[in-house]
């Protein structure tokens, strides 16, 4: 019996005029014990039927079959082919030059054959060397302190991250009495109640902080989260008595459970310590409340940033909630030169409509991509209020009164979204640039409606042109 490389049978050779045995009916290899023989007139029958000893035959018997030698040839008669005219497989010519027992050719070619060495043997499974146990177990334990440290990073556990742990952003660096306190005409203000509880939610490369504080509005009644950024120059000592400037940034959609604007993604903060270093921004400290009071879904009910009657008045969270917890614990600038808002959509309209509506507070706001006219279905039965806080109608009242000087920095990809709001930006400011209002428009080339669109616009432009208006850091 021969085998091929991979363990398969091969037909062995039989030689031109030495017949093998027929095999019996229906069977190809191997028949069981007690089933029909066949062999052809005038030959002895072997006994196919019957399990041959193991080991070699008593002298004068016939073995089964030699080793395989390939195919018979042509024409070798009759007992090369089954009783249907097929070739058998398994069988090879009896011969009288060999004096032992095979296993015979029908046979699973599984058995061991007498004489035949497999060419191979299967291989037992080689057991791990403790080396390999070793970096194995090594490994598992390296990838299980990963996950945990993630966890714990992410869960605010130290030592894994600095997050939650207390911010002051009270003290310039070397301060250990406290800020001196500035002269009477100062144009700065001192942090008037720095009792605000800062916890740390991400450090910047430069050292910095994004913080998180919860502000109860005292005169909004909303109660709402804050996170707050001020730059490096915030706590150096050489500006220990300077005043910086505060731009509220604003999200857009629900802005709600967070405001996108905390995220280091987006690097809003990164950006503006590179555009002051570049002198094209303020050193501005970024104040990112919550918008609304809760997420837009699932009744695709949203706020406005505003005072809706019988709803969170989240328009007076924004524009004195939020600028007086500033004020209390941070040296910002007294007068409104030193306030501005920024915001994308919904936050767009929301900031554009806080200047309009406030100009004695904030002087400038950055908008991206904004609405231009209230539109949350809650102002339904609510015509008056809705008026009021529409920044068409406001531009027009401010107009009228002839002042003050608010600087508008509009800018709107020409691949938004909604496809009105270019030209929607585009007829305000073609209406309503004159007199005390100052805009800038700028379109950005294949800009989309999101915030990645818009930061780095920001820098191309908008931020320069608030930043010439607006003072900071003062003392």
């Amino acid at each position: 019996m021969s085998h091929d490389s991979d363990g398969q049978y091969q037909p062995p050779y039989r030689p031109e005029g030495q017949y093998p045995q027929q095999p019996p009916y229906g069977q190809q290899q191997g028949r069981q014990q007690g089933q029909p023989q066949y062999a052809p007139q005038g030959r002895p029958q072997s006994p196919y039927g019957q399990q041959p000893p193991q080991g070699r035959p008593a002298q004068g018997q016939q073995p089964y079959g030699r080793p395989g030698y390939g195919q018979p040839q042509q024409g070798a008669g009759p007992y090369g082919q089954n009783g249907y005219g097929q070739q058998d497989p398994g069988y090879e010519a009896p011969t009288m030059q060999q004096p032992r027992y095979e296993q015979p050719p029908y046979q699973q070619h599984q058995q061991q054959h007498d004489r035949y060495e497999p060419p191979y043997e299967e291989e037992p499974p080689r057991r791990k060397s403790k080396a390999k146990k070793w970096i194995i177990a090594g490994v598992s334990v390296l990838a299980l302190a990963g996950i945990a440290a993630g966890a714990m990073s992410y869960f605010e556990i130290p030592p894994f991250t600095d997050k939650g742990e207390a911010v002051s952003f009270g003290k310039p660096a070397g301060d250990k009495g406290g800020a001196a306190k500035p002269a009477a005409n100062s144009k700065m203000s001192m942090p008037t109640n720095p009792t605000a509880v800062f916890k740390n939610a991400s450090t910047l490369s430069d050292g910095t902080h994004v913080a998180v504080t919860e502000l109860d509005g005292k005169k909004s009644g909303f109660k709402g989260k804050v996170w707050v950024w001020a730059p490096k120059e915030y706590n150096d000592p050489k500006f220990a008595k300077s005043g910086f400037p505060v731009m509220i940034a604003l999200p857009g959609g629900a802005g709600y459970p967070m405001n996108y604007w905390m995220g280091t993604d987006l690097k809003l903060q990164s950006s503006i310590s590179q555009w002051y270093s570049e002198g094209k921004s303020k050193p501005f400290i970024l104040a990112m409340p919550v918008l609304n009071p809760q997420p837009d879904e699932p009744k695709a009910i949203y706020w406005d940033g505003s005072d809706i009657p019988g709803q969170p008045k989240m328009g007076t969270w924004l524009t004195d909630d939020v600028p007086d917890l500033m004020r209390e614990n941070f040296r910002t600038v007294k007068s409104r030169d030193g306030w501005a808002f920024m915001g994308s959509s919904t936050g767009g309209f929301s900031s554009l409509k806080a200047v309009l509506k406030y100009p004695e507070k904030f002087k400038a706001a950055i908008c991206s991509g904004p609405d231009i006219v209230p539109d949350s279905p809650l102002w339904v039965g609510h015509d008056k209020e809705k008026a009021e806080n529409n920044p068409e109608l406001l531009a027009k009242q401010l107009i009228d009164k002839k002042g003050p000087d608010v600087y508008l920095a509009f800018q709107v990809g020409d691949n938004e979204s909604n496809k009105k709001t270019l030209p929607d930006v585009q007829k305000f400011v073609a209406t309503y640039t004159k007199g005390p209002i100052h805009t800038s428009l700028r379109v950005i080339p294949g800009g989309q409606h999101n915030a990645k669109t818009y930061v780095p616009n920001m820098g191309l432009g908008p931020i320069e042109f608030i930043s010439k208006v607006m003072e900071g850091p003062v003392e």
